[in-house]
């Protein structure tokens, strides 16, 4: 399987900037996407970002303008910049990987999730 271990988050004022990264690991794997997700107390989980291995991005609408998605895909790695941060982007953020696993006639596909980061903007 593939492993995602997240880092970055914490808490900040409004207006304040964050940065978010995640890291995949396992054996013989290749990502097709990665992104972020965020579920906040009471509610449903829901994407932030998302990017492809050919860079294309995926944003919600309530982040658009603020919050910037990128990815290595040597490193197999995804960072999300989060400027101008306000107290409804408070939540538990994931990260999340798409791809398969290399098999010998054809890829296995996965879904992973990282443990999820704490993010609190306060007023």
């Amino acid at each position: 399987q593939v492993q995602l271990v997240e880092s970055g988050g914490g808490s900040v004022q409004a207006g304040g900037s964050l940065r978010l990264s995640c890291a995949a690991s396992g054996r013989d794997f290749r990502i097709n996407a990665m992104g972020w997700y965020r579920q906040a107390p009471g509610k449903q989980r829901e994407l932030v970002a998302i990017i492809t291995s050919g860079d294309t991005t995926n944003y919600a609408d309530s982040v658009k303008g603020r919050f910037a998605i990128s990815r290595d895909n040597a490193k197999n790695t995804v960072s999300l910049q989060m400027n101008s941060l306000k107290p409804e982007d408070t939540a538990v953020y994931y990260c999340y990987a798409a791809g398969g696993l290399i098999r010998a006639i054809i890829d296995r596909p996965f879904d992973s999730w990282g443990q999820g980061t704490q993010v609190t903007v306060s007023s």
